[in-house]
């Protein structure tokens, strides 16, 4: 009698073998796609082993032709590193593209925050140098030809 709850036999056998190594290219694949392509990325087995908390030669399998029988944990890990909350991302296809939409999104976010943050630290750096030129011309001035500041301390 046949314990396992699934079918029976060799085709069986067969195709459950085919569906774990489709898995396991679908996860190695997917784990290469996000070192390169993440927005904090990319990032180098060293160093994704060494954020995920993992060791660089599990990592280095994972990404192999035929693939590594990786834990949920070392899954979850590499996930938890990225800040990647949806647990499912190396394992379902339509998680993995959502996901990835995400982290473009917010890429594309963070990448014009920070090019505000440049114009804004590039005008008020031009603000300063400006006043700082007004200051010496002013000082160039003689006393005696200088006006009395207006009501609000222009003139």
């Amino acid at each position: 009698m046949h314990q396992g709850g699934g079918p029976e036999g060799p085709r069986a056998h067969s195709s459950l073998e085919e569906r774990i190594n489709t898995a396991k290219g679908d996860i190695a694949r997917r784990l290469r796609y996000i070192r390169h392509h993440h927005p904090d990325g990319p990032f180098t087995l060293a160093g994704l082993a060494e954020r995920a908390g993992v060791s660089k030669r599990t990592l280095s399998h994972a990404e192999s032709a035929d693939g590594s029988n990786l834990t949920l944990e070392t899954l979850l890990k590499v996930c938890y590193s990225l800040g990647i909350s949806r647990d499912a991302y190396f394992l379902d296809e339509q998680v993995f593209q959502q996901v990835n939409v995400e982290l473009e999104a917010r890429a594309g976010r963070e990448a014009g925050c920070a090019a505000h943050v440049d114009l804004l630290c590039h005008l008020l750096t031009d603000i300063l140098d400006s006043a700082a030129q007004a200051r010496s011309a002013l000082r160039a001035v003689p006393p005696e030809q200088r006006r009395p500041p207006g009501p609000h301390g222009l003139s």
